[in-house]
């Protein structure tokens, strides 16, 4: 798709009463200026880069549908957004960033704020796609919440943030906790060893244990193995990691942690401003060695050194183990909301059907 200027001719629709007045929209978002503004944002993720993008249409199935505003007072704003089609284009879902995609929401100088939000979502009310979603930083979470309009259905998550204000040091002997402390250093001691790969070398050994994870769930969850593998395929296929080391080189960081030769654990870390604890996997035969406290550690010390304000976690659920392994490092929990404009009740369809698949199993929640 050629990049376009496209003029507002009914600005006074596009318009924010607040007074945010978008004068221009470019799309797909010219890449020099989406990188300006990226780099701009204190609380921007590589999930939101033109890279990350590229990898998500490459291995996805995705179109880049991202927008730059110009602002009437100057300021440019970028919104990452990936379309899918069907239907020879006839039907289109918008996200940004689709599910299993990484954090999206808008980018912009120092940080976005409610009012320009509010400007932006004016914007996409006006595109004709069955449903459009923004997954948002959940530091955001206010400005998001106070912006949305009153037909968008926000749908509730929490995710875990560490901060790494202060530093490597302040960070390991204030924000972990005593129990992840000794836990590194037991693994240290039991010789796990922890190699950091780019451009994707190492992601054949982490989708080999990423694999061995959804079949041990699949076993906890009471789900059968072959839908187990069918949706990891689905959701997180091999692909999608090669792309993302090959697009992103050295922003693209999996750390393998391996017992006497055997891979123990592994984490795909995306390090730009900030950094992204993106996916982890581990064999449960050798968790006594605590390679995964290592590998983490030693991905959060190394966005520290990197400069990175922020080591995001990722969502959480309402898991109560996965929050507790998160805030064991330092991480707190910040709930926030992703927000969906319909135009059929798709996300009540969707939950119902999901939930009905979920009692025929069996399926189990932990």
């Amino acid at each position: 798709m050629q990049t376009q200027v496209v003029l507002e001719a009914l600005m006074s629709q596009r318009d924010n009463p607040a007074g945010v007045k978008i004068v221009n929209i470019f799309s797909p978002a010219p890449r020099d200026a989406w990188e300006e503004v990226l780099r701009s944002d204190p609380l921007a993720l590589e999930t939101q880069s033109p890279a990350w993008a590229d990898a998500m249409c490459a291995a996805g199935g995705f179109e880049d549908a991202s927008r730059l505003y110009e602002t009437a007072n100057g300021r440019g704003l970028v919104l990452p957004l990936l379309r899918r089609s069907f239907a020879g284009g006839a039907l289109a879902f918008e996200a940004s960033n689709p599910p299993h995609c990484g954090v999206g929401g808008l980018l912009a100088p120092g940080g976005a704020c409610a009012d320009e939000i509010s400007a932006v979502f004016n914007d996409l009310a006006q595109h004709r796609v069955l449903s459009l979603s923004v997954y948002p930083n959940p530091l955001l979470a206010s400005a998001w919440a106070e912006a949305a309009p009153a037909r968008a259905t926000a749908i509730p998550h929490q995710a875990h943030l560490l901060d790494l204000e202060g530093g490597w040091e302040e960070v390991w002997s204030k924000r972990f906790q005593g129990s992840k402390r000794t836990a590194t250093r037991r693994a240290e001691r039991l010789g796990v060893t922890v190699e950091c790969g780019t451009s994707g070398r190492l992601v054949p050994e982490f989708y080999q244990l990423l694999e061995q994870a959804a079949a041990r769930w699949a076993r906890m969850q009471h789900e059968p193995y072959w839908l187990a593998i069918r949706r990891l395929k689905h959701r997180d296929p091999r692909e999608k990691f090669e792309a993302i080391g090959r697009l992103l080189r050295e922003r693209c960081r999996v750390w393998l942690a391996r017992v006497e030769g055997r891979s123990a654990a592994a984490i795909v870390v995306i390090q730009g401003v900030n950094a992204y604890y993106f996916r982890g996997a581990m064999d449960e035969e050798l968790a006594k060695y605590r390679a995964s406290d290592l590998i983490q550690r030693l991905a959060i010390e190394d966005a520290c050194r990197a400069g990175c304000r922020y080591y995001y976690m990722g969502d959480s659920g309402w898991s109560v183990s996965l929050a507790q392994f998160k805030e064991r490092f330092g991480a707190q929990a910040y709930p926030y909301s992703e927000y969906r404009l319909e135009r059929l009740p798709l996300s009540r369809t969707e939950r119902e059907i999901k939930q009905v698949i979920k009692r025929m199993i069996r399926f189990k929640d932990f």
